[in-house]
């Protein structure tokens, strides 16, 4: 595999992880255990540079370095949904489309996000796709990154199922991570940070 640069997603289980590739989009489901590098201090969103061992039974990670400390946040079962996601869906179905998207600003008006919605009717579940990385959120994140006059910097996005209907899942990006937004959507889902020992 040419790739050296990975995201960081949840694996099927707890006491696993995958690795997007950046280039390939080719996920990589590893151990938490049994490395030469601190793959259990990994969290889900962040972007990687890591050696990988490919010689045995199973791929292992001999180093590591991350490049850019993103948190990715999957939240199922969310109520209530926030009114732009809402919005966005409404203006989706009468406009017949499968996705919705607008910019959020704070009180004073100043950009501190994006909101996505997408259509959720196929027959597999875009959460889970979203969460597996069979729907790569890095395009979402590449167009913040490419937008930013600061340049690529660490994010919090929020992968989101509503509780009350299976018909569309929500993508929020926070621009600033630990920023008033981003700690109003966990303070809203009960989702505390989670702790970082890499950071």
């Amino acid at each position: 595999m040419d790739d050296d640069q990975y995201r960081v997603l949840p694996g099927p289980d707890t006491d696993s992880l995958r690795l997007l590739g950046r280039e390939s989009y080719e996920p990589v489901r590893i151990s938490r255990a049994g490395h030469d590098a601190p793959v259990a201090d990994l969290r889900p969103g962040y972007l990687v540079d890591a050696d990988i061992d490919w010689s045995g039974d199973a791929p292992t990670v001999d180093s590591l370095s991350v490049r850019r400390p993103t948190l990715y946040t999957y939240l199922p079962d969310i109520e209530p949904v926030f009114e732009v996601a809402r919005d966005l869906w409404q203006e989706a179905q009468t406009a017949g489309e499968g996705m919705g998207s607008c910019v959020t600003r704070n009180t004073d008006g100043v950009v501190n996000g994006a909101v996505y919605v997408f259509a959720d009717s196929g027959p597999t579940s875009r959460f889970e796709e979203f969460r597996d990385g069979s729907r790569p959120l890095e395009p979402l994140v590449d167009r913040i990154n490419d937008r930013d006059d600061d340049g690529p910097a660490p994010r919090e996005v929020f992968v989101c199922q509503p509780a009350e209907t299976s018909d569309f899942v929500v993508v929020t990006i926070a621009l600033e991570k630990g920023g008033l937004f981003a700690d109003t959507i966990r303070d809203t889902y009960d989702s505390p940070m989670p702790d970082e020992p890499l950071v």
